[in-house]
């Protein structure tokens, strides 16, 4: 699913200028507080990963989260 689309337009009406840096995936685990953070865009290429995990780690303080290159 291509958020990015989805968002932008929104994002432009509030006077946001948006840039997709690239894709991935996010699986979110909430019973054993675990974020796992993967996988590339087909349309957009692979995002920075570990700026992902830095963004989130501000917001889920209690959570184990970490990155990797794996696809799947």
């Amino acid at each position: 699913d291509h958020i990015f689309e989805k968002v932008n337009p929104e994002m432009q009406k509030l006077g946001y200028e948006c840039k997709c840096l690239g894709g991935g995936k996010i699986d979110h685990n909430s019973k054993d507080k675990k974020i796992r953070v993967f996988g590339l865009s087909t349309g957009y290429g692979k995002a920075d990963h570990a700026v992902t995990v830095e963004i989130l780690k501000k917001v889920y303080t209690d959570y184990e989260i970490t990155w990797s290159d794996d696809k799947k």
